[in-house]
């Protein structure tokens, strides 16, 4: 842009005077109209003030405090005028442009036909899908023998069931960006990848912290699936269809729950499927659970190198003669599938709209390799983050803060459940152990050795005289106020097992999982621990529960009647009306939970509420896509995506503090947040007939 100061001195080196320029003015343009009160003067009759002086040697008196002539500002203000309204055109042409293309788009899909093409490319994506639902489940079903191959706290315990969303929320935000820019497939292919390599790794890790950082990072990859999976299939779509197949590529995530469950039951109670390498190195049946679960992913990846990009992105960047041979390619295998090869691809020329991002082309010969990478990446960054900003703009503001209020309140109450359901059901089953509990007061065992496993007994103030404890299993197991003395424990395994308040005298521990944290208050006299068992470890079944199994997998089974329904319906009832009532019905079904007193009553209300809410998750997705046009699709779903995770590590936080506490508090939140969310998707436009633009 030409410098407007520059071009005010231009106009002076003209010949024409400052004073000229304000009498041809008026006092009406310049603001200078008390100039116009007096004639001109002669050259003769100037002042003696102002002899000596050249007229374009004058200063404007507010120069000097850094004040812009008003005649330089006036100026600034004409230059700009011409671009404000060539970019004024030029939007207006981009919306013509994008109009244009969405409606030729239209045209196209509906020549091409649904076929075997979409059939391939569904399956393909689907697994994608797949894998993430399998991600969800994947730490919660290998965290009770983790903890014990691990040894992990609590506090370890927490951070690993939600660095996986947390890993989710950063792929979805940065892999839904780069999808539009760089391509659907380009980045759908790099994200699976990094997830399947870093799951591979996690099944190996024998350090916690080498198990947090690779999960955290094939969540990061798995991110991408869902912002991407939607974008991507849905360009292939014709509005006919559209609704209606992208709830059935919704059932795939409901799969990858069935799947995930089913191997967990069918995988981790074995416990002998694994091998080890002296202490050190440990692989159980649990990490055989982990290498499966990237299965979905790596099939995936396999299917996805036959399938091309999407055309319409492809489009949408200008690149014409790729997008007309994939949208030829489309049109020659649903048409010869169907039994009419003759069918000729009629379409020779595809409106593109006028590109506006700036590509920076970099010389090969222009610094180091890492600049050049570095120059792109920050060129790339900044481009990203502009479509984020863009979000907000003025034609999508409204959209997007809806969609974000709907996202979250769905998330932060269907996550949260799901966390609440399964640990309702152990606290239930604590309940009823605990109730069965055995009670010892003051027995008195000499010269007695006990080789049985002890399970579940408290004893109270008892005396051991010259006791062996050999070769046994004790569980949930509490030595209270107790004399120990001269006694011998060998080869013992420990599960929930406590010594408290005990005085041990002369007495030997050989081989044993029992390590100080498991004395509190104890008095150790002439007491050792020999060969003792170093980390933690898992010798029984029970430690497996299959009944969380068996909840996961009703639960994911259970949205099958609401994934058929809501593609059946979808294009007749409408998204919105779908959504708004999935979710008010949701909120009803969480009153029922008042009446859950058994852990049969819990897994019929799981059940009722998956089966319920899955309707307003795929009218969710479905509107998402249609919201926005391609150049922000992926971003929008990336972002909304990100935000969806962030209220299931809240809600799954939240709701699992309150177990064995309340009922109350988890009800109502996840009451009033559905309320909310159906009440504000009714406020949504509705974009069953809208082309993709």
């Amino acid at each position: 842009m030409n410098d407007p100061y520059q071009n005010n001195m231009y106009q002076h080196g003209q010949g024409d005077s400052t004073y000229a320029t304000f009498r041809e003015g008026g006092g009406g343009q310049d603001g200078y109209g008390y100039r116009e009160d007096h004639p001109p003067q002669d050259d003769d009759a100037a002042s003696d003030a102002t002899e000596g002086h050249d007229e374009e040697d004058e200063m404007y008196e507010g120069e000097y405090q850094g004040i812009p002539h008003p005649d330089e500002v006036k100026a600034a203000q004409r230059v700009a005028r011409p671009v404000a309204r060539e970019k004024a055109r030029a939007a207006a042409a981009g919306i013509r442009d994008e109009e244009e293309l969405a409606d030729q788009y239209e045209s196209i899909m509906e020549d091409c036909g649904h076929g075997r093409f979409q059939w391939t490319l569904f399956a393909a994506t689907g697994l994608a899908l797949m894998a993430d639902g399998v991600e969800c489940f994947v730490v919660g079903f290998a965290l009770p023998s983790a903890e014990k191959d691990m040894c992990l706290s609590n506090a370890n315990k927490g951070m690993l069931g939600l660095i996986v969303y947390l890993g989710m929320m950063v792929g979805a935000f940065i892999w839904g960006g780069l999808a539009d820019k760089l391509g659907r497939r380009k980045c759908l292919i790099i994200a699976l990848a990094v997830n399947c390599i870093f799951a591979f790794l996690s099944s190996f890790a024998q350090g916690y912290g080498f198990f947090l950082f690779f999960r955290l990072f094939s969540g990061i990859g798995i991110g991408g699936s869902v912002p991407i999976v939607y974008s991507y299939f849905s360009e292939f779509l014709s509005m006919e269809k559209r609704g209606e197949h992208l709830c059935w590529l919704c059932m795939f995530w409901m799969m990858g729950g069935l799947y995930a469950s089913f191997t967990a039951w069918g995988i981790i109670p074995h416990y002998g499927w694994g091998f080890s390498m002296g202490t050190e190195f440990q692989f159980h049946s649990w990490r055989v659970f982990v290498l499966v679960c990237a299965l979905p992913a790596i099939a995936a990846l396999i299917g996805l190198m036959f399938t091309p990009e999407s055309p319409r992105f492809l489009l949408e960047n200008g690149k014409h003669d790729e997008a007309w041979m994939i949208l030829k390619q489309v049109h020659d295998t649903n048409w010869r599938a169907k039994g009419e090869p003759e069918r000729v691809f009629t379409v020779s020329q595809i409106k593109t709209p006028k590109q506006q991002d700036e590509f920076i082309e970099i010389q090969s010969s222009t610094g180091t390799a890492f600049q050049r990478w570095m120059v792109r990446s920050l060129t790339l960054s900044k481009q990203v983050l502009q479509n984020v900003i863009s979000l907000a703009s003025r034609e999508l503001r409204l959209s997007s803060l809806l969609m974000a209020i709907i996202w979250f309140t769905m998330a932060f109450s269907y996550y949260g459940l799901s966390v609440w359901f399964p640990d309702m059901i152990k606290y239930l089953q604590y309940e009823e152990y605990e109730s069965k509990v055995k009670v010892f007061h003051r027995e008195k065992v000499e010269h007695f050795t006990f080789n049985f496993s002890l399970e579940n007994q408290i004893h109270k103030e008892g005396k051991y005289i010259n006791d062996k404890f050999t070769n046994i299993e004790m569980k949930s197991v509490k030595f209270e106020d107790s004399l120990f003395e001269d006694c011998y424990f060998e080869d013992i395994k420990s599960t929930e097992t406590f010594f408290e308040n005990c005085t041990i005298k002369s007495s030997t521990f050989y081989n044993t999982d029992l390590g100080e944290d498991r004395f509190i208050d104890c008095k150790l006299e002439n007491t050792s621990f020999l060969h003792p068992r170093r980390g933690c470890h898992l010798d029984s079944q029970e430690e497996n529960d299959v009944l969380i199994y068996l909840v996961s997998f009703l639960g994911s089974l259970a949205v099958l009647p609401g994934n058929i329904i809501s593609a059946l319906f979808m294009d007749k009832i409408g998204r919105i009306k779908m959504i708004g009532g999935s979710m008010l019905i949701s909120a009803g079904c969480t009153f029922f939970l008042f009446l859950s007193f058994s852990q049969a009553a819990i897994i019929a209300w799981q059940c009722l509420f998956c089966g319920a809410s899955v309707a307003a998750w795929n009218g969710i997705e479905v509107i998402t896509v249609e919201l926005y046009p391609t150049s922000k699709r992926a971003t929008a779903f990336g972002v909304l995506n990100a935000l969806c995770k962030l209220a299931a590590i809240l809600g799954s936080s939240i709701f699992a503090s309150f177990v064995g506490i309340t009922k109350v508090v988890p009800i109502l939140l996840s009451f009033s947040a559905l309320v909310c969310g159906g009440l504000l998707a009714l406020k949504l436009p509705d974009t069953r007939e809208k082309l993709l633009l």
